[in-house]
């Protein structure tokens, strides 16, 4: 899906010569305006999360390029509605982690829609302290927000993408997935848990055209911290601006790239991590 399909926020790289002729994808007209292009033939994406944070951040960058159907998601119903009043999303507040108001999310936008071309998974929850210090139900609420509904949503929408031969699933994972993080135990297993749902899925869904994506980052200028019940506090990785994940997520739609770091450089600790595993938790013990 090479083109503007969300504005960016930083110069993009002009083509190579050689690389002008490749073949066209599947997803190049998702991204790029076209004469007699009208509101009910640009492709559609749900985005989950979209009341706040990441999901806000991506609804306003897919918004402003003029190319896509917003079908917006959350739990907030009165911040969702501003969200959509500003993006000209359609509002569909559920609760993703209740098997019947999922369903009905996903029927609702199919309906409305037509089809789901994208899902972007931008809800999730933290917990921040020490696992033995975690009750039960604090336990269930990240797993089922963070990994269980994930699932459950990509295996609804996912079935009409293969039947059209092309389709977006972009995952909003975390550096903690990576590499584990410190007092975050079941966040980083949730985040952990979706790297490996989406390699698994990868596989499955090659042949069909559906691609596959995660996108990864640090810590995120967004009120997840104070949700959590811990404000971030440590040095490295600064936080960044929802906005760059947002350019993350903008550039899966495009390309259907399997996986981002932001920022790009998390990648290589995360590279350690798999290639010398001893001396990686020698260094986040020591260092934090």
């Amino acid at each position: 899906m090479p083109g503007p399909s969300c504005p960016a926020g930083r110069p993009q790289r002009r083509p190579h010569p050689a690389r002008t002729h490749r073949r066209a994808s599947v997803f190049d007209r998702f991204g790029r305006p076209h004469p007699g292009q009208t509101h009910r033939t640009r492709p559609v994406a749900l985005i989950t999360g979209a009341s706040s944070g990441i999901g806000t951040a991506v609804a306003e960058r897919l918004a402003a390029s003029g190319n896509w159907q917003l079908l917006l998601n959350g739990r907030d119903e009165r911040r969702l509605t501003q969200v959509a009043a500003r993006t000209g999303g359609m509002p569909l507040p559920a609760d993703v982690t209740d098997p019947e108001a999922r369903s009905a999310l996903v029927k609702e936008a199919q309906e409305g829609a037509g089809r789901v071309d994208a899902v972007v998974a931008g809800a999730g929850i933290g917990w921040a302290g020490q696992f033995r210090q975690m009750r039960a139900q604090d336990i269930d609420d990240v797993l089922a927000v963070n990994l269980s509904a994930v699932l459950h949503l990509v295996r609804l929408v996912v079935p009409g993408m293969v039947d059209r031969g092309r389709g977006r699933v972009v995952l909003i994972g975390s550096m903690a997935g990576s590499v584990g993080v410190r007092d975050e135990a079941v966040y980083s297993a949730t985040k952990g848990g979706l790297m490996a749902f989406a390699d698994s899925l990868r596989y499955e869904l090659g042949p069909s055209g559906v691609r596959v994506s995660m996108v990864m980052p640090g810590a995120v200028d967004t009120p997840f911290f104070g949700r959590r019940g811990a404000p971030y506090h440590r040095t490295r990785p600064r936080p960044v601006p929802a906005d760059r994940v947002a350019d993350a997520v903008c550039q899966a739609l495009r390309t259907g790239r399997a996986e981002a770091y932001v920022p790009s450089w998390l990648g290589l600790p995360a590279r350690m991590h798999g290639a010398t595993p001893g001396l990686f938790r020698s260094l986040a013990q020591r260092f934090g």
